[in-house]
């Protein structure tokens, strides 16, 4: 199999040579809709700084790294079809970045995939601070469909820091994003050949997984340690979106779009298929997948679960639970496991 951004290249010159009169080049200034603001661009940026690793991914998948001065945050490995590229391109922090280090790469452009990152309540920077200064802003569409979290205050078991999502998340979000990319930086064919090869990559998986009423997950991404309320996937976030797309349901019915849930809470919720992430990060021992599989079957209550006993613990990127493009990834890499799973 040639490898994603090959094919996808590939798929780009055929599709010039066979459609070239379709394709819309970008014309300057560009003008576009982004979270309910206008953004003008006079030419297509050449210094981005992409604060997330989605905002950077989808650069390098569009072949962009030459117009890339910098990234910031990236909770996973970068993937490895795209490290050549990535290598080219300075990483600032794997963490959150400074306004101050951001800004010494002189940005001409900062793509954001997180409010956390670009926000009113961010500790690196608000929209508004960079526009200021004449550099042109992108936030996630994916990042603008999330509400202000008011579950806490109602005594819900689960909150969450990051806001709720009311509807289930959809590759069509991240679609969007591509495409304005795409325009953005005047590269239409190449944001035409990526959304195609998702779709067909998603309906493969839709049409292999018929619908089950009993299949749920779990999505454990960390916890500071075993005693702390671990941080898991939302209901309607993109965990929510996996469990829908290989045949089941996120067993954390919450609308919070990183639920905290304590470990009563979670064997209360009695998953059918336990999903431990990896994180890259190394921020806490339990970003590791094979450390949360240690004490999953090791602690006395929690290794009773059914999922545990039965080995129904599943390892996915940590990237997947972010709504990126690592979502799409994420779910084909637990197909593959669930593909050998004894379900009930």
């Amino acid at each position: 199999m040639l490898p994603l951004k090959t094919a996808i290249l590939g798929g780009v010159a055929l599709s010039c040579l066979c459609s070239a009169a379709l394709a819309e080049r970008t014309s300057y200034p560009l003008t576009i809709e982004n979270c309910e603001q206008k953004v003008t661009f006079a030419k297509a940026p050449e210094r981005t700084v992409a604060l997330g690793q989605n905002s950077a991914e989808i650069l390098l998948l569009l072949g962009l790294e030459d117009r890339m001065a910098a990234t910031a945050f990236w909770p996973n490995s970068v993937l490895p079809e795209l490290a050549a590229a990535h290598d080219k391109v300075e990483v600032l922090t794997v963490e959150f970045p400074t306004l101050e280090a951001v800004l010494a790469q002189q940005p001409d452009f900062v793509p954001a995939m997180l409010v956390t990152l670009m926000g009113p309540d961010s500790k690196v920077t608000k929209r508004e601070d960079l526009e200021a200064l004449g550099i042109p802003t992108y936030l996630s569409p994916s990042a603008c469909t999330t509400e202000a979290d008011t579950q806490s205050a109602n005594g819900s078991a689960a909150s969450s820091a990051y806001g709720v999502r009311k509807d289930l998340w959809s590759m069509d979000l991240l679609y969007k994003e591509i495409e304005d990319m795409a325009r953005i930086f005047d590269v239409a064919e190449r944001g035409a050949a990526v959304i195609a090869d998702f779709k067909a990559r998603e309906a493969a998986l839709r049409a292999e997984f018929a619908p089950r009423e009993d299949l749920t997950f779990l999505f454990w991404f960390s916890s500071p340690s075993p005693a702390d309320d671990a941080y898991l996937g939302g209901g309607h976030g993109p965990s929510g979106y996996i469990a829908d797309l290989l045949g089941g349901s996120n067993a954390i019915r919450t609308e919070a779009e990183w639920p905290t849930l304590g470990w009563e809470g979670i064997m209360a919720a009695n998953p059918t298929v336990f999903v431990a992430a990896q994180v890259d990060r190394n921020r806490w021992d339990l970003d590791r997948a094979d450390t949360k599989i240690a004490w999953l079957t090791s602690d006395p209550a929690v290794s009773q679960m059914e999922a545990v006993k039965a080995g129904r613990i599943a390892v996915m990127s940590g990237a997947a639970m972010n709504p990126s493009i690592r979502t799409l990834y994420g779910a084909e890499q637990l197909a593959d496991q669930l593909r050998s799973f004894d379900l009930p």
